[in-house]
Order: structure tokens, then C-alpha cells, then sequence
């Protein structure tokens, strides 16, 4: 085999942030009334959040803003786009999404399959991810996918954010590899792809939203059966 370890994204790439963080919002949206105060149509807001939140995590991925800004100010910002200036709603919007949203499992569709079939083959499994500890390790408990991962490499683990090439470096050490027989799978084309390129990893793009781009990955994938084509 060309590769020995696969190094993976988990939000986006795997496990559908987008449905389980919509699924997320529309419990507060009801829960805090929010069709009342801020606007009627639960998608203007779930598009506000959507753009703030992609805006903002683009920041924190270059160190930009901290983690704890990146958390609330993403809700502060949305309700900005509809004139509320509440920020004592903005964090506590924050603290529920965070104590909810790793309770949702929805997984991108054959995420079970190809773990179950990249097993199979021999490869070593491992994560590579910026999202927070805590609730990195609860999803991956509750979709019941973290027992196929040899390793669980975070941004706060690390002390580092992809795309550093620290973070990857990380990764070796920990998990004993090097960098010509291990390939990043990610969705996320500065973090992920360009951020395993530029530290000298193959990488291989989840292209689920097929989004148009001038980097050349390795490989790009649409869906994840595509990886049986390649490994």
C-alpha cells in the first residue's frame, strides 16, 4: 500500500456539521423564542449563523481570534444581521449549541462503511481536527465512530491549528508515521488540503459540496465510497 496512515478531518468531512448544527439551531430558534425577537424565518437565521460561523472559524484557523470569541461572537454576529445587539443572548445561545450539538450523530452517508472497509485493508486511522476537545471526543462517542481511530490529534493537544505545519508535525510524532506514507482527508481546502501539502503530506479532498478550486490535491473524492477507488 502507497499510504500506511490516514489522517482524517471529522467535521464536514465525516460527521455532517451542517445538518446536526441546523438541527441544533432550530431547537434554540424555538426553545428561545427567537421567531419573536429576532426574525420569523428560522433560514434567515440559520444562513446568518452559517455565514458568520464559516467567516469566523476562517479567522481562528490563522490565529486570528481565540477560541472563546470564535464560540459566541459567531451567534453575536448573527443576531447582528437583524439588529439585535444582545450579547448576554449571544453567549448563552453559545453555551446551548455547545452542550446540544454533540448530541446529534448524523454522519455523511458510507462513513460506517469505508471506516469499516479502510479497516479492513490495514490502514491505520487517526484524526486530525481544530475543533474543540471536549466536544470532539462526544461526538465521536455518541456517532459511535471513535473506536475506529488509533489517534485523536486536536488543535489544543497539538497547541496548534491547521494549516501550521506544526500541527502535522504533531501528528508524526504522535502517532509514530512520517509524512510519505500518511495522506490528510479533509474538506476544508486551506486547513486541510493545503495545510497537509505544504508540510509535505498527500491529501485528498472530501469534496461533498463540490466546490471549485485552483489548489491541486492529490486526490478528490465526491463521495466517500470514491476512497475504495484510491486506497
Amino acid at each position: 500500500m502507497r499510504y500506511q496512515h490516514l489522517f482524517f478531518d471529522l467535521d464536514h468531512t465525516l460527521w455532517d456539521f451542517e445538518t446536526n448544527a441546523k438541527s441544533t439551531l432550530r431547537e434554540l430558534f424555538d426553545t428561545h423564542r427567537l421567531h419573536e425577537t429576532v426574525t420569523p424565518q428560522f433560514d434567515e437565521f440559520f444562513s446568518a449563523y452559517s455565514y458568520h460561523n464559516k467567516r469566523l472559524w476562517d479567522r481562528y484557523h490563522h490565529g486570528f481570534i481565540r477560541q472563546e470569541e470564535l464560540k459566541w461572537k459567531r451567534m453575536w454576529h448573527a443576531l447582528l444581521e437583524f439588529k439585535l445587539g444582545d450579547e448576554k443572548l449571544a453567549k448563552q445561545l453559545s453555551a446551548d449549541f455547545l452542550e446540544i450539538l454533540p448530541g446529534k450523530k448524523e454522519l455523511f452517508p458510507h462513513t460506517i462503511e469505508i471506516l469499516e472497509y479502510l479497516t479492513g485493508k490495514g490502514y491505520q486511522l487517526h484524526l486530525i481536527t481544530n475543533g474543540f476537545e471536549k466536544i470532539q471526543w462526544s461526538k465521536l462517542r455518541t456517532a459511535n465512530i471513535g473506536h475506529y481511530f488509533k489517534a485523536v490529534i486536536t488543535s489544543e493537544l497539538a497547541n496548534s491549528l491547521k494549516p501550521k505545519k506544526e500541527i502535522f508535525n504533531f501528528a508524526m510524532l504522535q502517532t509514530g508515521a512520517s509524512l510519505k506514507e500518511s495522506v490528510m482527508l479533509g474538506d476544508n481546502l486551506d486547513a486541510d488540503i493545503s495545510g497537509a501539502l505544504n508540510a509535505g503530506m498527500d491529501a485528498i479532498f472530501v469534496n461533498h459540496i463540490r466546490e471549485e478550486t485552483t489548489i491541486k490535491p492529490t486526490h478528490t473524492i465526491y463521495h466517500l465510497r470514491e476512497l475504495e477507488q484510491i486506497l
